[in-house]
């Protein structure tokens, strides 16, 4: 696993984010019947046949809030295996349901082998229930199949009863809502948000935002470990000599954030000049200095603009690419400011 894998799967090793994951992301009526205070990490580590190791695999189970007789206590419900498959690839995998498919196996194979599952006198084995969320982050839309059904060739219908049927959860962080990340009390929602800014000034809010919802005691570790991913990650953007002091807690991120603002505001200017007076060198020399440090601006503004649309709405159309290029200074800026909160890559384009 590279950097930005063990930095998120850490994140996702502490209860309160998969607790923010399911009830803010997962909008289905079983999420309620969760008893999210009986969250227990499992261990990830499988062993098929061909002895291929799924160790690094994020497994939580949780109890369904069983039923209540009139004067007793609830009595606990059956446990929910929830399979996080944390996916940092830009290609999407046309097969990824399946891989679910053979991992949730994997996971089955290894409950029956350890007695987890066993016959009880009189009645059958049953295999808990798995709920597997594919998280996806890369810049293109995810289009594989989320049902093993649709990656099989069409049979007659007396063959097709033996189709093995799965579906996976997709929490593509890139095509989320707006809307659905203004979560005054969801970790999760700022971390998405996080992820998609590349305007440093946007950063600093975002962070003061996540560590007034962590702020409880409770969350001191799921804190340290948001530190040590916007460090490792996050920050890689604006700071790539990564030559950043490691840190410790979230406080620490505001501190040094607000002390490199203006030096990487600075740094993107002059990466965007550079670029500009290249090709003006390029067009000619006649063009001057001058002309060759607006281009720069523009260029450099351009890039920042393309950054965030695709980062926000995946793949640019041929169209956008053409009003891009064509668009001045002053354009390239309105855009950008409406690229941060628009619903849509139309929106931005639109004039009001």
């Amino acid at each position: 696993m590279n950097t930005h894998d063990n930095a998120y799967k850490h994140l996702f090793s502490h209860p309160q984010a998969v607790r923010d994951l399911l009830r803010g992301f997962v909008e289905e009526d079983w999420v309620a019947l969760l008893d999210f205070d009986t969250l227990e990490k499992v261990s990830g580590s499988y062993v098929s046949d061909d002895l291929r190791d799924r160790e690094d695999d994020i497994i939580w189970r949780i109890r369904m809030q069983g039923a209540a007789s009139e004067g007793s206590a609830r009595q606990p419900g059956e446990w929910v295996y929830v399979y996080l498959l944390l996916e940092f690839q830009s290609s999407v995998d046309a097969f990824m349901a399946v891989r679910i498919l053979t991992y949730i196996g994997l996971l089955y194979q290894d409950l029956i082998k350890s007695g987890q599952v066993k016959a009880q006198a009189g009645q059958s084995a049953k295999l808990p229930p798995v709920f597997p969320l594919v998280l996806y982050n890369g810049v293109r839309a995810w289009s594989a199949e989320r049902e093993l059904e649709q990656l099989i060739e069409p049979v007659p219908a007396s063959l097709g009863a033996y189709r093995p049927r799965l579906r996976y959860f997709l929490m593509d962080e890139g095509r989320l809502s707006e809307s659905s990340l203004q979560q005054s009390d969801n970790a999760i929602a700022s971390l998405v948000q996080i992820e998609r800014t590349l305007d440093p000034l946007q950063l600093a809010p975002l962070v003061e935002k996540l560590a007034n919802q962590l702020k409880a005691p409770q969350n001191t570790e799921l804190r340290r470990a948001f530190a040590v991913w916007i460090n490792r990650v996050v920050l890689r953007r604006f700071n790539p000599q990564g030559d950043l002091p490691e840190t410790q807690d979230l406080p620490e991120v505001q501190h040094m954030i607000g002390e490199r603002i203006d030096i990487w505001k600075e740094q993107l200017l002059q990466q965007g000049m550079q670029q500009g007076m290249q090709q003006g060198m390029q067009q000619g020399m006649q063009q001057g200095m001058l002309a060759g440090k607006l281009e720069g601006k523009l260029e450099g503004q351009a890039q920042l603009l393309r950054r965030m649309l695709v980062r926000r709405f995946g793949v640019l159309p041929a169209v956008v690419e053409a009003q891009i290029v064509a668009a001045s200074l002053e354009q390239i800026e309105s855009w950008f400011d409406r690229s941060i909160d628009a619903a849509s890559l139309g929106a931005v384009f639109t004039q009001h």
